[in-house]
């Protein structure tokens, strides 16, 4: 039996784990669940899955916590800190980093510092501060990718030696506006954003995938975890059914292909190098009928040029960006700009740093910090 810790327990990568959990009662045990604040739900998976410990975002939470849960046998923690406890339970044989944004890196860290594995669902951890991470987890941590591209990645590669790859291919559904011209996205709703035709994710990261940032942190959390040196395209798949593929170097390629579900590609990381048996339907190709691709539209979605450019620059630009993204997100979810001003406000900070070089985690907290403040700043100045 395996022990796991989950870090975002409530989202939708965490409840997700937990089914694969429950459908497979004699495989996994969970020790430990950090939360965000969606209190009842915490509440309900302590009560079924029995860890030790759990941990809820907010300080304020926690005494609700624990009216709530009085009589239980669990040890009730908060904030950061609590989240850092919850992913180095001495315990665990696995931690699943799933906590949305930057707000999982310091957590991620602590776990891998603890000699974790680590199933990775928190994309911002290397986008952020992929060389520090791989070096604290050189020896220490496997990392297993829990994204559904990163997972298909490292699923073609399986056996494979890097010197035979050629390219990799990241597939993008294209989001809900992937035939809209730039005259529709100068009208589109927080509601018409949020409608995801393929995925049923949680707000933050449905944002992204409309904005296609997400395929932009993406590429980068895949050229840090595949090979900075690696070739890395992005085709737009507007099915997501390969979800990602290898080009090696005679020009054969391997693509994973699978239903749209997350539980497939976490499956696959909790249990590696075996695989589970999932109750799930099966891909029926001949139903779907056709797969079709396109190039991305770079001039239609800037935020993916702006990830690449980030990665190219280095230094703290990729957690300025990230940052940055954060806030502006959460400013259009709150309507307080504009869709479009996402992609604006991302860039107006990014030119506003003076970026220096990564040498501890510090610099990446002081540039997370800094570029949250300024983003908020460039909102308050438009508007």
């Amino acid at each position: 039996m395996k022990t796991i810790s989950i870090l975002g327990s409530t989202g939708s990568i965490g409840v997700n784990t937990l089914d694969v959990v429950a459908r497979n009662p004699e495989q996994f045990k969970v020790c430990g669940l950090a939360a965000g604040n969606n209190i009842d739900l915490l509440v309900e998976q302590t009560r079924k899955f029995r860890p030790r410990a759990i941990s809820v975002m907010n300080p304020a939470k926690r005494d609700e916590l624990k009216d709530k849960l009085s009589g239980e046998k669990v040890e009730i923690l908060c904030g950061e800190e609590g989240a850092s406890v919850i992913a180095s339970l001495p315990e665990s044989d696995l931690l699943v980093s799933a906590i949305v944004g930057s707000a999982g890196l310091v957590p991620t860290l602590a776990g891998i510092a603890a000699g974790k594995d680590l199933a990775l669902a928190n994309k911002e951890t290397l986008v952020v501060a992929g060389e520090l991470v791989l070096k604290a987890a050189l020896g220490k941590s496997r990392i297993l990718p829990v994204d559904s591209e990163h997972s298909a990645i490292f699923q073609a590669l399986n056996g494979e030696s890097q010197k035979r790859v050629k390219k990799i291919t990241l597939t993008a559904s294209g989001g809900p506006f992937r035939t809209f011209t730039q005259e529709q996205m100068e009208h589109v709703t927080v509601a018409d954003a949020l409608k995801h035709p393929n995925w049923n994710m949680g707000a933050k990261i449905t944002i992204d995938s409309a904005t296609m940032m997400n395929k932009g942190l993406e590429y980068i959390e895949a050229k840090w975890l595949f090979g900075l040196e690696t070739e890395v395209d992005i085709v737009v798949h507007a099915q997501s059914i390969i979800h990602s593929m290898v080009e090696f170097v005679d020009t054969s390629i391997i693509a994973q292909l699978g239903i749209p579900d997350m539980r497939v590609p976490i499956a696959y990381a909790l249990s590696y190098p075996d695989r589970l048996q999932l109750d799930l339907p099966s891909l029926d190709l001949a139903a779907i009928g056709k797969l079709t691709f396109e190039a991305p539209d770079y001039e239609r979605f800037p935020c993916l040029k702006l990830a690449q450019e980030v990665l190219r620059e280095g230094k703290t630009y990729p957690a300025v960006l990230n940052a940055a993204n954060e806030i502006a997100v959460q400013a259009f979810l709150d309507e307080l700009i504009s869709y479009k001003e996402i992609p604006e406000t991302i860039r107006r900070t990014l030119d506003s740093h003076k970026a220096v070089s990564l040498t501890c985690i510090e610099d990446v907290l002081a540039a997370d910090l800094w570029a949250r403040e300024n983003a908020r700043k460039q909102i308050t100045v438009v508007h």
